[in-house]
Order: C-alpha cells, then structure tokens, then sequence
C-alpha cells in the first residue's frame, strides 16, 4: 500500500510519452466509459457492475502498460551498455591499430594494438614525425584518400586507412597476405623463346667440325645457364630454343640484366664465329597459348630491332628491353630483296591505288622513299599519291619540291592527308617508309583508315609500336637508310617499264649521303653498291649537295646551339636551346651529329623546342653506348648510336632533368 501511494506512482505513466501507446490507451478509455454509460442507462445494477469491472481493466492494463515499457527500457538500456561495452573493448582489444592525432600532428591517443608498433616508447603527446618518419610521410602522402593503401614500414605491409574529419589512423598488418601474394605472383609461368639470330650466316662457310663446336658451345652455355637459375631448356631447331620458368626467376635474370648475351657474344667473336642471341619472354597470362603467342611477338621484336637483345612483355604492360649492346649484323641478302621486291609488285597490282608517306617533318631519306616507292608502282602501271604536308618542311625539302616543278607527273602525284583520306578505299595499299610508328606519320587518319592494308620498310629499330595488322614488312636495322632498301628493289622490277629519272635517283641518294653523313656511319658494302646504282642512273652529286646547303639562319642556329653545350665529363655532350625559341628539327640533328666529333665524347644529347607543347631530343653516339635504350625510356627510339624522342607538356629544362637522371641511373648500374 505504501508504494500505491507514493508520488512516482501518480506520475503521468512512462508509456503515454509513447505516441501509439498513448492512442491505445486513450481508445481504452473512451470505449470503457462509452460501455459504462451504456450499462447504466439499460439498469442500474448492471451500471454499477459494468463499472466495477471497468476499473478492474483498466487498472489491468494501466499496470500492464506501464510493465511493458519498463521492461522494454530495461532491454534497451542493457542492450546499450553491452554495445557501448563492445566498442570500448574492440577500440582497446581489436588486432588493428588506432591513433588520433591533432591538427599540429601531435599524437593525442593510441590503442594497445598500437603500441605494440611503437614497442615500449612513450608517444603521446609527442610528434608523429620525431616518433616515427616514415609513418609521417605515408600521413602525408595519403591524406584525404578515404580508402585503405598498402604501405611498407619496418619490414611489414600494413593497409592505412585515414579518417581526415576526426584525425584518426588506422593500421592493419597484412604481411601474412603479401607474402601470400607474392608466393603466387613468384610461381606464375613464364614462357620465353630464344634464337641465335645469325646462325646460318655464320655456320654457311664452316665445316662440319667447327659448325659441331659452335652448336655445343652454345647448347652447353645455355644448359648452364639454365640450370644456375632453374630454367627448363628444350631445344627446338638448330637455333631455336624454348625456355620455361617462374616469374620469381624472372626477376632475377631482370636484375643480372640477361648476362648470357654477352656471354655467348663475347665467346663466339673470339672464335671469329660471332652469334649473338634474341630472346621474347611472356608473362601474367593465364592461358598458355596466349603466353606462347606474345612471347613469339616479343622475340619477332627483338628480331626487328636487329637483335642481340630481350624483350620482356607482359599482354597489356609496357616492353622491357635488355642487351642491344652491339651494332645489328648484316643479315638480308639478295635473295630476301627480290622476295620483298616481287611480294611488293603482287601487293600494287592487287590494290586500286597506292598511297605512301613518310614521318612527320620529312627529311631527305623520307620523301626520297616516297619519290621511289613512287617510281616502282609506276612501272607497274599503278597510281602513288605522296601523301605530304607542305607546311612543315626543311629547306632540302622545300628545294626538292621545287625542282619537281620541271616534272609535272611527279609533282601532281603529291597530296595532302586530307585528300588522301577523300581518295582512300578499302582496296588501297598504304606504304610507310621511314618509320614504323603510326603515330609519327604525317597522316594518322588514313593509317587507321587502311590499317588492314599496310606495307612497312624500315631501317630503324623496331619499337613497341606498331601496326597491328602488317601485310608485309621489311625493317632492316642494319641498312644505312630506307632509300638504300628501296634502291634495291629496283633491281628486280620489269626492265620495259621507264626508269628512275635524275631527280628521283638524286633525292635517294641524298637521302643516303644524309643518313650516314657523307658515308661515314651505318655504311655498309650494300650502302655503297646502291649509291652506286643511283649514280649509274643519273644521280647528279652537284645536285645533292644544293639540296644539302643550309640557309644563313640555319648555319647561324646550328653554331648557337653549339655554344649552349654543356660536358659532363663522362663522354656526353648535352645541349640545350632556349625555353622560348622553336629549333628546327633538322638543326637539332646535325648539331647532335657535329658534337660527335668533339674529343672524348662518346655520346650527344640536342634538347630544343620544336612548337609551343613539344619538346625534342635528339641522340647520336660513336657506338660505343646505347642512345636507343635512351631515348626509349624517354618515348622514342631509333638506333643504337641514331636515336630521337618528342615529349609533350614539359619545359626544356625538366626534359634535361629527366635525361640527366637516365644517364646517372644507368651509370650507376654499369
């Protein structure tokens, strides 16, 4: 009775604060005093009954109500403290450490979790950079990413994970998970094919004996190879071998930069039997014949780049080159220039019309291919457009075009890209000359117009780029110039149809005296015999050599240019032109090839502006290094000691700062 009367009682019930309850309640009520009303207005004893047992109920369910949500807020309470309880103890128990920290990077609190990081060091209240650097740098680093990285620190991989509102870092260790995924990255297959690139040359004036030693010495140095990094080896021809491993040994060989070129190099020359070695390695496919496919597709790279090299690519990763040290050998022969020849006659008498083009800024070698190939399809009664942008041309150029004015026909067969692409049909022939990079072309468009229906002749070094579907191909690294390929194929063409002219054998000719200035590099005996054959023919040296003189502005820039250089005494000679002038990039090269012949340098670098978003880098070297692999980290290519890059979005002196860095990384690796 006393706790009937006490004031907690008589308070308005909890359970009215409830909106559904209190309806419920007030319904009870209204339909309680309704049947009451009604009770005494039939008898009155049935009234008074009738209310008896309505105070009984509603008592009942006042109480019961009442119960009901004491108990329910008994539950939450409880269930509220557990919760709580269960945050608290995962903060402090939970395997992932948490630190908060201010606004100044002072560290304001840190779970156990996280202590064990720190080890037994006090760091609270201290600075997060002073406590740990490395841990401050990847902060600094990850701010405002909002999901987890994988960083390193200490040895372990951890996943950081920041909350930049609240000032929080959370650190996962994951290492158990790396190493894991390494385990299966490292025991991927790897599938690699390997070929010794000048095997027939080199064995077809030898006897059997010595072609028996040579086949051991080679057998045998790969076998040891092979087994000191666990390689399987499978012969497949005379010189032809296939290799299988793990990516783990990949990396390995990666790092020992693939000695056994040089090896198997350097034992053969001494035997006066030089063979050097291709070798395309594939890897990250699952599917073994797509494995098998690319790493053909790499060692056909390593090939077209003249060999003696590795070739490591991935399906959809960049190429990795290794090797490539030494001046491609001569490998075509008379036989391959008449099959090339009589494959590129079927090709013209195939198609409706033919177009060819050169790179973009056409120099000498560049448009007298296109003048040739022009020639060839002319004696096969078929028409060549030139396709030819008039309006960035070199002063040889622009002298040759203008003696073209004395030949109506030839002159009529050079277009623009835009009427080219008007002209094209699906039974077209494109030829490339010069260059084997669709994106350098002086027509982009009509190559992917005609990228079903494209010839390639080249004598660069095959780079990653290049058209998907070639019809036929004929790159020869060891050529002097595209016009020396061509002028070969002439050769083999019909007699009765009417000949090169003057002008024609005259603009090939320079485009050779160009390319291996004045015959003094990248000449070889077939070099000679094709200029040979273009004098034969009219080739008039006078001519030649007005194409060649340079105007007063050009002979000006090129001793400017000359002035700005700079030696590093390591054998480069790295030349830089001003920020806001445009060099021509024609100017760029002849200074390059002049600085050659400056005493101790061995290797020469021309860094100009070519338009307001380009920057140019022209290399050359004696041979004795390697400006491909140069300028191929930089986004060109070219040849061993003839290279050159374009780089968009970037000043003059952030692209010496890039080739600087090269140069020192590759110093310090050999």
């Amino acid at each position: 009775m006393k706790k009937f009367f006490t004031r907690d009682l008589w308070q308005w019930p909890e359970f009215m604060f409830n909106k559904h309850l209190r309806m419920l309640a007030i319904l009870m009520f209204i339909l309680t005093g309704v049947c009451v009303f009604l009770a005494f207005k039939v008898a009155l004893f049935l009234g008074y009954l009738v209310l008896f047992g309505a105070v009984l109920a509603l008592s009942g369910a006042y109480f019961s109500l009442r119960q009901v949500t004491e108990d329910t807020s008994e539950y939450i309470s409880d269930l509220s403290y557990r919760i709580k309880r269960g945050e608290q103890d995962a903060l402090i128990k939970m395997p992932i450490g948490i630190l908060f920290y201010d606004k100044e990077y002072f560290i304001e609190w840190i779970n156990p979790y996280m202590q064990r990081y720190f080890d037994k060091q006090d760091v609270l209240g201290k600075p997060l950079k002073e406590v740990d650097p490395e841990l401050f740098e990847s902060l600094q680093n990850e701010q405002g990413q909002g999901k987890a990285t994988e960083i390193k620190l200490h040895g372990r991989s951890y996943n950081l994970m920041i909350q930049k509102d609240i000032h929080a870092l959370y650190l996962t260790d994951v290492t158990k998970y790396v190493e894991i995924r390494k385990r299966y990255e490292d025991s991927r297959l790897v599938i690699g094919q390997i070929f010794l690139d000048n095997y027939d040359e080199v064995t077809s004036s030898m006897n059997d004996k010595d072609i028996s030693n040579l086949g051991n010495f080679v057998t045998n140095a790969l076998s040891d190879w092979a087994k000191e990094f666990g390689i399987y080896l499978k012969r497949v021809d005379e010189d032809h071998f296939f290799i299988l491993t793990y990516a783990k040994t990949l990396s390995v060989l990666e790092k020992e930069k693939f000695k056994i070129l040089d090896e198997v190099r350097e034992w053969t020359s001494k035997q006066n039997s030089p063979i050097t070695l291709s070798i395309g390695i594939a890897y990250g496919a699952e599917d073994l014949t797509k494995l098998a496919k690319i790493s053909q597709n790499n060692l056909d790279l390593a090939l077209g780049r003249g060999g003696d090299q590795v070739v490591v690519k991935a399906d959809d990763d960049q190429a990795r080159f290794y090797g490539g040290k030494t001046n491609p050998m001569e490998k075509r022969t008379r036989v391959r220039a008449r099959m090339i020849s009589q494959a590129l006659t079927e090709l013209m008498n195939q198609a409706d019309q033919i177009f060819v083009m050169g790179h973009d800024n056409p120099d000498m070698d560049s448009l007298g291919a296109c003048l040739g190939v022009r020639r060839i399809a002319a004696m096969n009664g078929k028409q060549c457009w030139i396709v030819l942008d008039q309006e960035k041309l070199h002063s040889d150029i622009q002298k040759l075009l203008e003696e073209l004015e004395q030949y109506p026909n030839i002159k009529g067969s050079i277009i623009t890209p835009e009427d080219a692409l008007e002209k094209a049909t699906k039974n077209s022939l494109l030829i490339m000359v010069d260059h084997s990079k669709p994106s350098i072309s002086i027509a982009p468009k009509l190559y992917e117009r005609l990228a079903n229906r494209v010839m390639v002749i080249d004598h660069h070094r095959r780079g990653e780029e290049f058209p998907d579907n070639p019809i036929l191909v004929y790159i020869e690294p060891y050529a002097s110039s595209t016009c020396e390929l061509i002028t070969e194929l002439f050769e083999y063409q019909s007699k009765d149809s009417e000949p090169i002219n003057k002008l024609e054998a005259t603009a090939m000719l320079t485009g050779i005296i160009i390319d291996t200035q004045s015959f003094a590099i990248r000449t070889g005996t077939r070099t000679f015999d094709a200029a040979s054959y273009l004098r034969s023919v009219g080739a008039d040296l006078a001519m030649a050599r007005h194409f060649m003189k340079e105007s007063v502005t050009s002979y000006m820039e090129r001793n400017h240019l000359v002035e700005l250089t700079d030696f590093d005494g390591q054998g480069h000679a790295i030349c830089c032109g001003e920020e806001n002038h445009q060099y021509d990039p024609v100017i760029a090269a002849q200074v390059a090839d002049s600085l050659l012949n400056v005493s101790g340098v061995e290797a020469s670098f021309v860094i100009t502006r070519r338009s307001s978003e380009l920057i140019g880098v022209s290399a050359r070297s004696n041979g004795r290094e390697n400006v491909q692999v140069i300028m191929e980290e930089m986004g060109g290519g070219g040849h061993l000691s003839n290279a050159a890059t374009q780089i968009k979005d970037k000043t003059v002196a952030q692209v010496k700062e890039q080739l600087l860095a090269i140069l020192k990384e590759q110093s310090e690796n050999n």
